[in-house]
């Protein structure tokens, strides 16, 4: 096989992957993942069952990687917002904000926080959460904080699920600005007390 041809075969996989999981979005926003099957998603994407089965174990290994890419854009969002030169005070702020507005996204707060947990457990939503945007909480309350990570941990947990609450609020209705008001003031008052 020449090299035009593996890339060509590399390409047409990363195509067939990228419509599996575009299809899969789309209709796991509109529907939620139990009312979508699996042959609505190869039709939306042009697929075969084959050719999904050929990339993805089940609808569930399909699932999990709709919401590692979701959970990546959401952290790729708070690290564009955050740039290193940044002070760490300024940077929780700022990541806290960047987070709320990713989550602010259309079915975002669906995948990640109500189907997420759900479909996957909660133990295996965490891990996905641990690897993307809770590592960016974690370090930033540490750098605020100066402590190590460790020290924190528990603290970020905690912190995460306020923040999830919040994307959850602004996602039922909430006003965005009381929100997200609010969750800097928590903020605030946790760093100032530490």
């Amino acid at each position: 096989m020449s090299i035009d041809q593996a890339r060509t075969n590399r390409e047409r996989t990363e195509a067939t992957r990228s419509a599996l999981l575009d299809a899969a979005r789309a209709l796991f926003m509109d529907r939620g993942y139990a009312d979508t099957s699996t042959p609505d998603i190869c039709a939306a994407a042009g697929i075969t069952r084959g050719a999904l089965y050929h990339h993805f174990a089940d609808k569930r290994d399909l699932f999990r990687h709709v919401l590692e890419r979701d959970a990546a854009a959401v952290a790729a969002e708070i690290a564009y917002a955050t740039p290193p030169a940044m002070a760490p005070r300024e940077a929780l702020a700022a990541g806290s904000h960047a987070y709320l507005r990713a989550m602010a996204a259309p079915g975002r707060t669906r995948l990640l926080l109500i189907d997420g947990p759900a479909v996957l457990g909660l133990s295996e939503l965490l891990a996905i959460d641990r690897a993307h945007a809770a590592q960016s909480l974690r370090e930033g309350l540490a750098a605020a904080m100066g402590r190590s990570p460790e020290d924190v941990d528990v603290l970020a947990r905690l912190l995460s699920a306020a923040f999830d609450r919040a994307a959850l609020e602004i996602d039922a209705g909430t006003d965005t600005y009381a929100v997200t008001a609010a969750m800097l003031a928590l903020l605030d008052r946790v760093i100032g007390h530490a």
